[in-house]
């Protein structure tokens, strides 16, 4: 069955990921904790704002797709869901990282890559990033692809192809990247900074969530 994901589907499948991969303690997410995944305004691009609905859509289509659904045997009063994407792929855990942030944030460098992905699976440098997109790029159908090197960029950005095929025009339309200045190393920091932050109020959310279940 050919997998092709709707915006949506694409923001619950990497918002399952991610959590997954970086706060396990909360892993599986209730619908409430994953709306608010979704809805994050860091390490997201596009920022959403889904409700329950929309949400509830997008783990149905998953769910057609074998990717997602409620979590079995939990012992909670909350219906709990995650992810099936290894049950799917079986992918390394630097296939699961890059394609979760490229889910997540869209097309990309391998230096970007390689800096968000650093809390879900760090690799050692530029080539290790590569290489795992190889092994996307790879596969039968793939699930990645190289863009067209924008004007005055110095690195080639990639894209994940579970939404199907990526039309010339949305290349063409895409805005230059440059890298390398200083500005470009301040600019890492801060998104490093709204990062965190981005996250303790997560986990605050996810707390809270929790002790409602026990009210």
């Amino acid at each position: 069955m050919d997998i092709v994901l709707n915006d949506v589907e694409a923001r619950v499948l990497g918002a399952l990921i991610e959590k997954d991969i970086t706060t396990p303690d909360y892993y599986p997410l209730s619908l409430n904790a994953l709306v608010n995944a979704c809805n994050q305004k860091n390490n997201r691009d596009p920022v959403m704002s889904l409700d329950e609905n929309s949400v509830r859509d997008g783990l149905r289509g998953l769910q057609n797709f074998g990717l997602a659904g409620p979590a079995g045997g939990a012992d909670s009063r909350v219906t709990k869901y995650e992810h099936r994407l290894q049950e799917v792929f079986n992918f390394s855990r630097g296939e699961t990282a890059v394609l979760c942030v490229l889910l997540l944030r869209g097309p990309q460098t391998p230096g970007e890559l390689r800096g968000r992905t650093e809390r879900m699976h760090p690799f050692e440098d530029l080539e290790a990033v590569q290489a795992s997109l190889q092994k996307l790029m790879q596969r039968e159908p793939a699930l990645a692809v190289m863009l067209p090197r924008q004007p005055g960029t110095k690195e080639s950005r990639y894209v994940h192809l579970l939404s199907g095929e990526v039309e010339a025009a949305t290349l063409s339309a895409a805005p230059p990247i440059s890298f390398g200045g200083k500005d470009d190393r301040i600019s890492l920091l801060e998104e490093q900074v709204a990062c965190l932050r981005g996250e303790v109020n997560e986990l605050k959310q996810l707390f809270e969530d929790f002790r409602k279940q026990f009210e």
